[in-house]
């Protein structure tokens, strides 16, 4: 059994059957307990620890998912480079459902999320200019042109509260900004992972185009998660084919954005 991990998967259930000889461990956090247990095993030669974003009964809206205990379990566990698939909507017409984005920049429209671990002791200023690991993006990438996918290569991802969709409005002042791509869980999962000097790659599926994109009732929560199910196998492929991909070694910045910075405690 496999009780250390290099590389953490943050996604949904259907991504159990992703690992290999797997394990499930119950953790304990500062943070409280993950979203559930984490399951961890192997993809090919690589350690992988998987833990459902949502739990695995979808218990936990996007608003409520115990993010710092999420990437403080992972950490705790080995892991240093994290992979996130999601369901998106797409703020541009040419994205259709299918399409798998890799963005490079991230825009905060939540509130209220807790999103720091540095809260207490002084503060703690992370470099956050570029948001995700140039090293996982590349990789996710790749893995995805070479499967097939209509793959487009960096963007915006808009995060916003959750749980609703967004007003016809306010997808087209996101699209009016040049924004690529909107979601309910990227933030403050990749600030949360940059904090804890992690890797962290968003891998966006998009399942619909954004309310006011295009005519019509708009996007309903069930046919995002019929898209996602028809999708699923595909994605876990995608997502086993990056892992395997994934450097060994790390030589991006991700590692060392916490150098020179006095931490308020000792991280895992």
């Amino acid at each position: 059994m496999v009780t250390r991990a290099d590389i953490g998967v943050i996604g949904g259930s259907g991504f159990y059957s992703l690992l290999d000889d797997a394990e499930e461990i119950e953790l304990a956090t500062p943070y409280g307990p993950p979203s559930d247990v984490v399951t961890v095993g192997r993809i090919g030669s690589r350690s992988v620890a998987f833990i459902p974003r949502h739990g695995r009964d979808h218990r936990f809206p996007p608003h409520r998912i115990p993010y710092r205990a999420n990437l403080w379990a992972l950490r705790s566990l080995g892991v240093r480079q994290v992979l996130a698939p999601s369901a998106v909507g797409s703020l541009r017409a040419e994205y259709g459902p299918g399409a798998i984005v890799v963005p490079d920049q991230l825009v905060d429209r939540t509130s209220g999320r807790t999103q720091t671990y540095y809260d207490i002791d002084g503060a703690v200023h992370v470099s956050f200019a570029d948001p995700y690991c140039p090293a996982g993006r590349s990789t996710a990438v790749a893995s995805a042109r070479a499967g097939g996918w209509e793959t487009v290569d960096g963007g915006t991802l808009v995060v916003i509260e959750g749980p609703r969709f967004s007003t016809r409005a306010e997808s087209q002042w996101f699209a009016g900004n040049g924004w690529s791509i909107v979601g309910m869980t990227g933030f403050p999962e990749a600030i949360l992972a940059r904090e804890l000097a992690l890797c962290y790659t968003s891998i966006s599926l998009v399942t619909d185009h954004d309310a006011g994109v295009e005519a019509g009732q708009g996007v309903t929560h069930d046919e995002v998660l019929e898209f996602f199910a028809q999708n699923v196998t595909r994605m876990r492929t995608l997502v086993s084919e990056t892992v395997q991909s994934l450097p060994e070694e790390r030589t991006c910045p991700c590692g060392s954005a916490l150098d020179g910075i006095k931490l308020p405690f000792e991280l895992p």
